[in-house]
């Protein structure tokens, strides 16, 4: 547990309060702009949100949205006929079972269409504080194993992994500033790793040595 402390601490000295990086104004707007965000970029999303949430600021204008309309304003995020299905009939729900409300739980909210672990997990840790899991987007899985916190290959067994692993009061901001720092040092394809805050507990796992590293 010192090593995983030592992690907590120096990417909480690094990365601070680091915040959801998609934009929005209410718990709703989030889960709409979560459920955009697979397979897109959180920047691509934060482009189309203003005009979504302008037309239909709510689950009961979105409920009331005709398919074609929503298609048109979230195409370029990529699925976006998949998208604009699942954001009318998780409105939809919304309204019908929750008073257009969303609800505080896991189980309710991964019911509502395009809605699954990571997306609920992000709702419930940025917009009610409420750690109900460890959320893994792209970065969290690379990174964690990376540095030897999961051998696990699955976004469900690595959330168990961390789960396990870090106190539950770090589930929330210990994604939120490892998603910062793969954006920001350790990048995909060219990992700052001489400006990397983790280095000296970074087993870098899968990657060259680092004086055989191009890009380090």
């Amino acid at each position: 547990m010192q090593r995983t402390d030592r992690l907590i601490g120096q990417l909480a000295e690094t990365y601070g309060d680091a915040e959801c990086a998609l934009h929005h104004e209410s718990a709703f707007q989030l889960l709409a702009a979560t459920i955009l965000s697979a397979q897109c970029t959180d920047e691509r999303v934060n482009m189309v949100t203003p005009e979504l949430f302008r037309r239909w600021p709510d689950a009961f204008a979105l409920a009331e949205a005709s398919q074609e309309d929503v298609e048109e304003v979230v195409q370029s995020t990529g699925f976006f006929r998949a998208k604009a299905t699942n954001l009318r009939g998780m409105a939809a729900m919304l309204v019908e079972q929750h008073n257009g409300e969303l609800p505080r739980t896991l189980e309710e909210l991964v019911a509502l269409p395009g809605v699954g672990r990571k997306t609920a997990n992000v709702v419930l840790g940025t917009a009610f504080g409420i750690p109900s899991g460890v959320v893994v987007d792209t970065h969290v899985k690379r990174i964690t194993r990376l540095l030897g916190l999961t051998a696990s290959t699955t976004p469900e067994k690595i959330e168990q992994d961390l789960m396990a692993l870090l106190p539950e009061t770090e589930w929330i901001n210990f994604s939120h500033r490892l998603i910062h720092h793969g954006r920001k040092i350790c990048i995909a394809r060219r990992p700052k790793c001489l400006d990397c805050p983790l280095l000296k507990d970074c087993r870098r796992v899968g990657l060259p040595p680092l004086a055989d590293a191009e890009d380090c």
